[in-house]
């Protein structure tokens, strides 16, 4: 198939599902707009309209709490979801604003990634695009100061540089066996009616999480919502606390981009702040090495102990960087015969799982499959490392994976075939943005600066 062909069909699936405020995840299994989705979601429509995806940010951005939280669902109008704002109960919730629905947990925050993405093709654009561009990201940088700043204080508040979360459901990565241990320790006290809508339109069970599983989901959600959503009371009585190593990465990507947009607006206090963060992240993440196994790990507070899980997100230092030799190493395991090029895959691009692991299954959501945006931001990491060789791989091989035009949420590795959600707006977001300019002009993503500051302080929100 011709890449023009490719890439309307990934347009029309932008436009078929844009709800006018938002563009929803998918038309059917996802009729709202999810947190990170959104982020990636308006890189694809940056290539069709600047304007059309700073309102999709605006709108989640609209939706953020007075605490700095962005949610990790704004709801839509669109009936049938579950579990829905009635499940989430946020209405009562002090930082929540109103006249907006959302649920009461988030996810991770790729925001000024995207932001930085398509001020970008705005200022390749020029005109009214890159001062459309320019004023929102002045306006929204206070935003994603404070939306950093939450994740820094208040799910790090002893300043190890490792974010907590408290939901699989908040690392979108929902059902990794990154989180199994955590989640055994959950007492189901309550069994709910579950109105799943996700098996209703994905018919294939073995695609998704199972019925105990979400019931572990909801209890969290009970928990949380027993205290209203209070930050501080949450620690005291939430059942699941996991220092989510790549949601500290995607931090660090992220305060790395909100500085290199405020250096080019002048703003010079908030970009060293946001390297200090970044720095801070990056430790974090490095903080969390096997010696023995090389893997990054997530931390269990509730248990003490570190988690040997091993998933895609076991390398999160070829994503954030942060040590060069282990950034090296790591990329080498994630690009060789146990992951990327193992000799089982139909395409050869990272699984969420190895197919060497036990509990490899290559259809169930992330124990296995592949998915498409995932591979988009570890080939914008890989070309800010200067690995183009690797990142124009991957993007090759991702884009024949998508030929069919079903725009999957996930895909089989080892068959190819598309699995979970199809017309999924983030996997078609991808690649628009990869085919809108050929690889050697991707090969322009900024590196990080250094940091100019060289000031001593024990936290990052010190700095603030």
């Amino acid at each position: 198939m011709d890449a023009s062909t490719l890439d309307e069909a990934a347009r029309r699936v932008l436009r078929d599902n844009d709800l006018g405020g938002m563009v929803k995840a998918a038309p059917a299994l996802y009729p709202h707009q999810w947190s990170w989705d959104a982020a990636f979601i308006s890189i694809g429509l940056a290539h069709m309209s600047v304007e059309r995806a700073l309102l999709e940010l605006r709108n989640l951005f609209d939706a953020q709490w007075s605490t700095g939280m962005i949610p990790h669902i704004v709801f839509s109008d669109v009936p049938g979801y579950f579990p829905g704002p009635d499940v989430w109960g946020t209405t009562s919730a002090r930082a929540k604003p109103g006249g907006v629905l959302t649920s009461g947990i988030c996810q991770p925050p790729a925001h000024a990634i995207a932001l930085a993405r398509i001020l970008d093709i705005a200022r390749s654009r020029g005109g009214a695009d890159a001062a459309r561009a320019e004023a929102f990201v002045t306006e929204h940088l206070p935003k994603i100061v404070a939306w950093h700043q939450w994740l820094t204080d208040i799910r790090d508040p002893s300043g190890r540089g490792l974010i907590e979360i408290h939901h699989g459901w908040e690392s979108g990565m929902d059902n990794s066996p990154r989180w199994d241990s955590a989640y055994a320790g959950v007492t189901i006290d309550e069994l709910v009616e579950l109105r799943r809508h996700d098996t209703k339109v994905v018919t294939d069970l073995a695609d998704r999480p199972s019925d105990e599983e979400y019931q572990r989901y909801l209890t969290l959600v009970r928990e949380m919502k027993s205290v209203g959503y209070d930050d501080k009371m949450i620690e005291k009585v939430v059942s699941f606390r996991v220092r989510d190593v790549f949601m500290t990465a995607v931090l660090a990507l992220a305060a790395d981009e909100t500085a290199r947009m405020a250096d080019s607006l002048g703003r010079g206090d908030i970009a060293d702040q946001q390297r200090l963060l970044a720095e801070h992240a990056r430790q974090g993440v490095l903080s969390t090495l096997d010696p023995v196994t090389r893997r990054c790990r997530d931390f269990d507070e509730i248990r003490g102990s570190w988690i040997p899980a091993e998933s895609v997100a076991s390398w999160s230092v070829a994503l954030c960087g942060g040590d060069e030799t282990v950034r090296r190493e790591q990329t080498a395991i994630l690009a060789g015969p146990r992951w990327a090029e193992h000799p089982s895959l139909r395409f050869k691009v990272p699984p969420s799982v190895s197919p060497d692991d036990p509990g490899f299954k290559p259809r169930t959501y992330w124990r296995g499959p592949t998915w498409p945006f995932l591979n988009w931001l570890f080939v914008w990491a890989l070309r800010r490392h200067g690995e183009d060789a690797l990142a124009d791989r991957w993007r090759e091989q991702t884009l024949a994976m998508v030929a069919d035009r079903n725009f999957g949420e996930y895909y089989d590795p080892q068959t190819g075939e598309p699995a979970g959600s199809h017309a999924q707006s983030w996997t078609a977001a991808a690649i628009v943005d990869w085919l809108a300019d050929p690889p050697t002009e991707h090969r322009a993503v900024p590196r990080p600066r250094p940091i100019r500051s060289q000031r001593e302080s024990s936290t990052c929100r010190d700095r603030s």
